[in-house]
């Protein structure tokens, strides 16, 4: 009778436990809680807005908690405020653009959203995704960053260096506003580009004019060395950025016309872990040191890369781009949001197939000039993990979109006069 009693008590302490521990795996993480190396193996089964924190972290992302001290701090996932203007003129011209597969062109495009509604299904559904990235950026119709940083870190020593630099845009095709012309004949945008801090490089810059039609970059540089304007070769879009883990092509995930890879692939669609709202301040002038005037990276612990923001589950598509072989990378995985043609992530990898950067852009929304939203980068990180160096862009709150910027301001003239300031 005494054993009975005894089985009977141990089983039911084995339910009771057994419930208890199906009640810790099933309750809803708080918005705020920390995954970090120390608990994330207790918190892969658990759950938040109903997904398991393990489905909602890309191997590399999960890599970087286990083995570099990535700390994520959940935030519960908003939506991302939509441009009416934007939406207005994707719906005017849906339908009446077409995708080329043998050419990988695009035809009968104006402006708005090429491809607004793109099937996992659909055998060119990378492509369509591409082209969508390529023209429907909601940002007003120009970008003027006036001051962002590069901080250039080593993962033993910490920041070395940093350096400040202007970035101006003009969108000729697919702006938002009354557009300058449509087709593919046009320029799509012109870049300006250049450095105003430290000395030794205040002046060097690019401008980089972007043809519709598939051509290569006219790309001009600006020596201060010289003072003089110098055209590049076609080929620059694929080198680095003044000496950082950057390339041209880096530039906010993916910079490049997309005639110009070899193939895209659809090869997942699925929940992930991403800033999509981060935090301000980015960069406060006002504080009193260095590390405290860029709150949003943890400059003071190694390996002084990781970001400090909150991160909520966003829905992506995950795309294989494959560059030409003259690229520095064999391939490059990029994780886009679904609301909006914006990259989160990017995995590159190198010639021998071997993991080789991490790209990550926090995404912040934006009023444009007009009163109309847009998206920015408030910061983003490019992590060579072969050098084990990092270079983390910082926003600065003056940005302006849409405004008045025109071609002119983003020319020839104005590379030469800003390298002579």
């Amino acid at each position: 009778m005494l054993n009975l009693h005894k089985t009977a008590m141990g089983g039911l302490l084995a339910l009771a436990l057994g419930t208890a521990s199906s009640m810790v795996l099933a309750e809803e993480l708080t918005e705020g809680t920390m995954i970090h190396a120390g608990n994330i193996d207790e918190m892969l089964d658990r759950k938040f807005e109903g997904k398991t924190i393990q489905s909602m972290l890309p191997e590399r992302l999960e890599w970087q908690i286990r083995e570099y001290g990535l700390r994520i701090e959940l935030k519960h996932s908003e939506e991302l405020p939509r441009d009416p203007n934007y939406d207005r003129l994707t719906e005017e011209h849906a339908g009446t653009v077409t995708f080329n597969r043998d050419t990988g062109m695009i035809e009968n495009y104006c402006t708005g959203l090429p491809f607004p509604d793109v099937s996992k299904d659909d055998p060119d559904a990378a492509w369509k995704l591409i082209w969508n990235h390529h023209f429907g950026q909601p940002t007003g119709g120009a970008q003027d960053y006036r001051r962002f940083a590069f901080l250039l870190i080593d993962e033993d020593g910490g920041l070395e260096r940093r350096q400040h630099w202007r970035y101006q845009r003009f969108f000729e095709t697919g702006r938002v506003d009354p557009p300058e012309s449509c087709g593919m004949d046009a320029p799509h945008h012109r870049t300006l580009l250049f450095a105003t801090y430290p000395r030794d490089i205040s002046g060097l810059g690019t401008l980089t004019i972007r043809h519709n039609d598939g051509r290569l970059d006219d790309t001009w540089a600006y020596v201060p060395a010289v003072r003089r304007v110098r055209t590049l070769s076609g080929g620059a879009w694929m080198d680095p950025i003044g000496g950082t883990d950057q390339l041209q092509s880096d530039i906010e995930i993916f910079n490049a016309h997309p005639t110009w890879f070899e193939d895209f692939k659809v090869v997942d669609k699925r929940w992930v872990l991403a800033v999509a709202h981060s935090e301000e301040p980015t960069w406060d002038e006002d504080a009193s040191s260095t590390n405290s005037q860029h709150p949003r990276v943890d400059l003071a612990n190694a390996p002084h890369w990781n970001p400090v923001d909150r991160w909520e589950p966003r829905k992506v598509w995950v795309i294989e781009a494959t560059p030409p072989s003259e690229h520095p990378y064999s391939r490059k995985v990029m994780y886009m949001e679904t609301e909006y043609p914006r990259f989160y992530f990017s995995e590159t990898y190198d010639q021998g197939g071997d993991f080789w950067k991490w790209l990550n852009f926090a995404l912040r929304p934006y009023q444009t000039e007009d009163g109309g939203w847009g998206l920015i980068s408030a910061w983003g990180q490019t992590v060579d993990f072969k050098a084990r160096h990092a270079t983390i862009f910082q926003s600065h709150p003056d940005w302006v979109l849409g405004g008045d910027l025109s071609a002119d301001d983003v020319s020839r003239g104005a590379l030469q006069r800003a390298g002579r300031r």
